[in-house]
């Protein structure tokens, strides 16, 4: 049965890599001028949430202090850092690290954690050791900031990262399977990546669009990690 959905094709930015990513390597898929720009805005936003702690830091040192203007800076400090990580994390799915060098992996990948902990385990300690400050606004502005260094380190942290080698053995598990083909199907809310455009699991009622592309590109635009058991099975039949 032949799909009646919208199928769009995704185009990578690389030059090397074909219109619709068919017969290409997941190294040839990578979007590395992409990925450093993401890389860029990340950090940008990072030094934005550090200049921010610096900002709360002289805010700590006025007295009376600002409590208003202190949780105005806590909440931006949090949204700067979040929306780093967030960067960050979709530039390593373009550019992934590869883990034969477990350090550079383990700091490309958990960089957001590294970087939330800078933003506010500082402002924490100020808080704390604040003579100013009695020790109810202690609890309560350290508590806030302690509740947004977790949301900002958990947000981060990256806990199913990717890797040139995972990329390049689903990109080869694939093409074995599709008559050497890196090419796959998938859709906005899907959790796998699929051979087929007619598989029952993406083209039912609810399905307005497909997405085709190769692995790397699933991964890179929805973070799409596995292949699909069923058209896998369906593949190896055939």
């Amino acid at each position: 049965m032949s799909s009646q959905k919208k199928i769009t094709p995704v185009y990578n930015s690389t030059p090397e890599s074909g219109s619709a990513g068919k017969k290409t390597s997941a190294l040839h898929t990578l979007d590395k001028p992409k990925a450093k720009k993401l890389r860029i805005f990340a950090f940008l936003s990072w030094f934005v949430a550090i200049g921010l702690e610096v900002v709360a830091y002289f805010v700590l040192q006025d007295t009376p202090i600002n409590f208003t203007l202190l949780t105005i800076l806590i909440v931006c400090i949090l949204l700067f850092a979040v929306l780093g990580s967030y960067l960050w994390k979709k530039a390593n799915r373009l550019d992934p690290a590869s883990v034969k060098n477990k350090v550079k992996f383990f700091v490309q990948n958990q960089l957001g954690v590294i970087m939330s902990i800078l933003a506010f385990a500082p402002l924490i300690v100020l808080i704390f050791m604040n003579k100013d400050m009695d020790k109810k606004q202690k609890g309560i502005f350290g508590g806030i900031a302690t509740l947004a260094l977790i949301i900002a380190g958990v947000s981060g942290a990256d806990f199913n990262p990717p890797s040139i080698e995972q990329y390049t053995e689903q990109t080869e598990l694939v093409k074995s399977l599709n008559g050497g083909e890196n090419h796959v199907f998938w859709t906005k809310s899907g959790k796998s990546y699929h051979l087929f455009s007619d598989c029952s699991y993406i083209n039912t009622d609810r399905t307005h669009e497909i997405f085709e592309g190769t692995v790397v590109q699933s991964r890179a635009l929805k973070n799409i990690t596995d292949l699909c058991d069923r058209c896998e099975r369906n593949a190896t039949k055939e």
